[in-house]
């Protein structure tokens, strides 16, 4: 029985990842920029420089998104990977509701 893939779908899908994973990698950067501001590791230019660098990727990744009609997917997916996340690290806090879940 052959494959048979539709590329425009396989296109969307794939791109649609790549922009959840970059937005996810972006939040993490904007998060640790967040913790050397406030710690005073960094001099006002070099905060300055920060924003607008982090504020740059944000208007591409939204240019990215509307130029290719992947807004919503990528939320969906982004929001199907956070409940991911968010229960992995339920689990490693709350151990014992893993080994419940696993039956232990």
């Amino acid at each position: 029985m052959p494959l048979t893939v539709d590329e425009k779908s396989l296109k969307h899908g794939v791109l649609s990842l790549v922009v959840t994973l970059v937005e996810v990698i972006q939040e993490a950067l904007e998060r640790q920029a967040l913790r050397r501001i406030n710690g005073g590791d960094l001099t006002l230019e070099e905060s300055e420089r920060l924003a607008d660098a982090l504020l740059e990727l944000d208007e591409a990744m939204d240019q990215i998104k509307d130029d290719h009609g992947i807004t919503s997917s990528v939320a969906d997916l982004h929001r199907g990977l956070d409940e991911v996340v968010d229960d992995v690290v339920d689990k490693l806090v709350n151990p014992r509701r893993w080994a419940e879940e696993a039956g232990a």
